[in-house]
């Protein structure tokens, strides 16, 4: 099934390089749905990012067509990496881009956590 509006998945995208080892990255979580590792240009004092194992290029993508296991498995690691981060008691913030007018740079799922301060609000209120 092909997503209306969603480019094709690009095997060569950067997390599809990190997957197949092609790329390093500082992995502090690999279970057989999804990898974490710390972001190369943190936003944050933690800031890692967590992306399903399987070939989806957004989270409409991922939610159409990843298994229901795919899916409890991908949420549960990133539930387990900000516990083991210990983020629990400080709070923090899940993210995911969409598409190029969400921000999205690396076509390939994926959530970003912040941790390790205040993170503040993300978008601005609306004067009025």
């Amino acid at each position: 099934m092909r997503i209306t509006g969603l480019p094709p998945y690009d095997p060569t995208n950067v997390f599809a390089k990190i997957l197949r080892g092609e790329i390093p990255s500082k992995r502090i979580h690999d279970d057989a749905f999804a990898v974490a590792f710390h972001d190369i240009n943190p936003q944050a004092p933690v800031h890692v990012l967590v992306i399903p194992k399987g070939a989806y290029v957004s989270h409409a993508d991922f939610s159409a067509k990843a298994s229901d296991a795919e899916i409890a498995g991908f949420w549960r690691a990133v539930g387990k990496v900000a516990r083991d981060l210990g983020l629990e008691s400080g709070g923090y913030r899940i993210l995911s881009n969409m598409g190029e007018d969400g921000g999205q740079e690396v076509p390939h799922f994926h959530v970003h956590i912040f941790g390790g301060r205040r993170i503040g609000r993300m978008v601005p209120r609306a004067e009025g």
